[in-house]
């Protein structure tokens, strides 16, 4: 089965066809810049020129930056906040191509990985971490996944600084270059994030995804947990490969 895959991120929306069977792109991903005020009709206007750049009229699967259940946007952390209470699928429906499904990104992200990458035929509990813009979690339980986990606005504070605040705004890779933090820094920051999981999931393993991974031999060797810790190996494509994915699994589609 062919879908289109559109991985909408803080910064960038990207989209391509893929193999729902192989998990292959069928082509080359195509990257439009979120839209500065990123309502409903910007994101549906900037997912419709992807699907035109593929002339592409079949079924869709979106990942989407926040909280999602059945299609309806709950949440908008770095996206326009009318977004919230919006059918994100059903717009897309109507625009690009029937059927339609959003899901969260890092779930995208982590069906992709434990079906194609990384965390194929792992056990036990995987939680995988979407390092970009922000923090994603998504969280597998002997391949089960527990939708909508959003564990990087868990609150945390920097030593000293009485604030607490969103944990992605201290450990994201956002985070790290609006601080100018060399990646050593970076990365003892990131281990107390890593404790405060592990306190919480117990995890077997950790996988680290998003656009920081592909730099994995900069900071991997800093990083300290008792579970065992992996990068990704579907890199940015990861969101494209899972959103159709998803769009199988969850929509009904083939």
């Amino acid at each position: 089965m062919q879908v289109l895959g559109i991985d909408i991120g803080g910064t960038g929306i990207k989209g391509c066809p893929v193999c729902t069977e192989t998990g292959e792109m069928l082509g080359e991903r195509y990257r439009i810049p979120t839209p500065a005020e990123a309502t409903e009709e910007a994101i549906l206007d900037t997912v419709q020129s992807i699907a035109k750049e593929f002339s592409w009229k079949g079924p869709v699967g979106c990942g989407y930056p926040g909280v999602v259940h059945r299609g309806v946007i709950h949440s908008a952390a770095n996206l326009d906040k009318s977004l919230i209470g919006v059918d994100l699928a059903k717009g897309l429906g109507s625009r690009v191509g029937r059927p339609a499904w959003v899901v969260n990104d890092a779930d995208a992200a982590g069906l992709a990985e434990m079906r194609f990458g990384a965390g194929k035929d792992e056990r036990g509990v995987v939680i995988m971490l979407t390092i970009g813009t922000g923090i994603g979690t998504a969280l597998f339980v002997d391949g089960h996944m527990v939708p909508n986990l959003e564990l990087g606005h868990v609150k945390m504070r920097l030593h000293k600084d009485p604030k607490y605040q969103d944990a992605e705004k201290l450990v994201a890779d956002s985070a790290r270059r609006k601080a100018d933090l060399s990646w050593k820094q970076w990365a003892k920051r990131f281990n107390r994030y890593l404790a405060y999981m592990e306190k919480l999931l117990n995890p077997d393993l950790i996988l680290l995804g998003g656009g920081a991974a592909k730099k994995g031999d900069k900071f991997m060797k800093y990083l300290e947990a008792q579970a065992s810790i992996k990068t990704a190996t579907l890199e940015n494509r990861a969101g494209i490969i899972g959103a159709a994915l998803a769009s199988r699994v969850y929509g009904d589609v083939g």
